[in-house]
């Protein structure tokens, strides 16, 4: 880890930003006292891909029809009557 005074930092910021590009990380020290650090950024994360598990927990085929009878009347009439 490299420390550089705050006058280099900002004299030389485009070169730390490379370095820091690059995975190393950068102390800031104003009189000799570190007080910030220039890291890199986490990667930014891949969404999900939907679909992966499908072959390894297959579901009946008549799974969704019977979910949705499941307390059907119930569901009704708790959107009917709020309660």
């Amino acid at each position: 880890m490299q420390i550089v005074n705050i006058h280099e930092a900002k004299t030389h910021l485009s070169r730390f930003v490379d370095q820091v590009e690059n995975g190393e990380s950068i102390t800031i020290a104003r009189a000799g006292k570190p007080v910030a650090k220039l890291v890199p950024l986490d990667a930014p994360k891949k969404p999900r891909q939907l679909g992966l598990g499908q072959q390894s927990c297959p579901l009946p085929a008549d799974f969704f029809a019977t979910f949705d009878a499941l307390n059907a009347e119930e569901i009704q009439t708790m959107f009917e009557t709020g309660r």
